[in-house]
């Protein structure tokens, strides 16, 4: 038999049946703001929402560097850290800004646990934002 939670969210009942996780899966968000919340723990996963520089004067390389900082910060109060991160996506206002975002992302990424990433050109919703980062990273195994 196939059970469906949610439109398009079905898995075959053995699943359900044969797991050791609880029937229900709890949603845990961490630090919350007026219209979102900077990280979403469910199932396993954290979902970072859009991070934004706390100081928008910056170039593009002091930019992602405050950005990884705070990226640091979320996962560390979820319980995980970079070595976990399993996607990222970059949102560049102007990819001529491309190499001095990598500078900050070179300096900080772990080599050895590399995430998939992606990164494109956007319209940002504040033109002082030259960058925006989104990912998912896995918890450890309890």
């Amino acid at each position: 038999m196939i059970i469906c939670r949610l439109p398009n969210f079905c898995f075959p009942e053995s699943v359900i049946l044969n797991s050791k996780e609880p029937k229900t899966m709890s949603i845990k968000r961490l630090a919350p703001e007026e219209r979102l919340t900077g990280a979403v723990i469910h199932n396993g996963l954290v979902y970072l929402a859009g991070q934004i520089a706390d100081d928008s004067s910056l170039d593009a390389e002091g930019q992602m560097a405050d950005i990884l900082r705070q990226v640091d910060a979320l996962l560390a109060e979820a319980g995980t850290d970079k070595s976990r991160l399993i996607s990222v996506q970059i949102f560049l206002a102007d990819m001529n800004d491309m190499a001095g975002m990598n500078r900050a992302w070179d300096a900080w990424l772990d080599t050895n646990n590399k995430p998939a990433r992606a990164t494109v050109e956007a319209k940002l919703a504040d033109p002082t934002w030259k960058v925006e980062l989104t990912g998912i990273a896995a918890l450890p195994q309890p």
